[in-house]
């Protein structure tokens, strides 16, 4: 594909940000916190994770995929001891919700639910002063997994480090770097303010997760 000629994105996702990746020649969709993309061209996806997830879902039967970035949201601890149902169940809700839009929009594109592969990235704990909300977004989504009885084909999940993921919806192939020596703390600065704008946002909220 030449690198002026971009495909139409799914409808719907024409505000993600696409350019053409010189290392790969390719157009490449760049998730941030809180986006998802969905492809049925041959396409690269690519995030940073730290703390996030991303689930990286495709049906090898129609070659359509898409990849989300997503942590689960945190609130005070004096609400949650309330009893405040609508905080209590929001974290699962929330993760819920960031799982299903990705397949739904999989599937309204002709995809099969019996044919969805996934594969799994991030939940590091790249902040030790920062309590260890890798590890719950990696329990929800191995527990969303199996609930769901999705084919999980690979993952790389926890450890101290983040990762950058490459991922081909059209192939199936990720690739996966760990940064052993984050330079700046740009990637840092964004989950914190990410992490920060979802607390306490129920999921029926007429704020947009996505």
């Amino acid at each position: 594909m030449h690198k002026n000629i971009r495909p139409a994105s799914v409808e719907g996702f024409e505000a993600i940000k696409r350019y053409w990746d010189r290392q790969n020649e390719i157009i490449a969709a760049k998730l941030l916190p809180g986006e998802y993309y969905v492809t049925k061209e041959n396409e690269l996806i690519t995030t940073v994770l730290g703390s996030c997830i991303s689930a990286c879902i495709r049906d090898p039967i129609s070659g359509i995929g898409g990849m989300n970035h997503f942590m689960l949201p945190e609130t005070s601890k004096a609400r949650l001891q309330a009893g405040d149902e609508a905080v209590v169940g929001n974290a699962a809700r929330y993760g819920n919700y960031a799982m299903e839009h990705l397949i739904n929009i999989i599937l309204s594109n002709g995809g099969k639910r019996k044919n969805l592969e996934v594969k799994l990235f991030g939940g590091g704990k790249i902040i030790p002063t920062m309590s260890d909300v890798g590890a719950r977004n990696i329990q929800f989504v191995l527990d969303y997994i199996d609930a769901e009885a999705l084919r999980l084909l690979a993952q790389d999940l926890g450890d101290i480090y983040p990762r950058k993921v490459n991922f081909y919806p059209m192939t199936g192939k990720v690739r996966m770097k760990k940064i052993r020596d984050l330079h700046n703390e740009t990637l840092v600065i964004r989950e914190t303010q990410y992490r920060n704008s979802i607390k306490d946002i129920p999921v029926e909220s007429d704020i947009e997760l996505f």
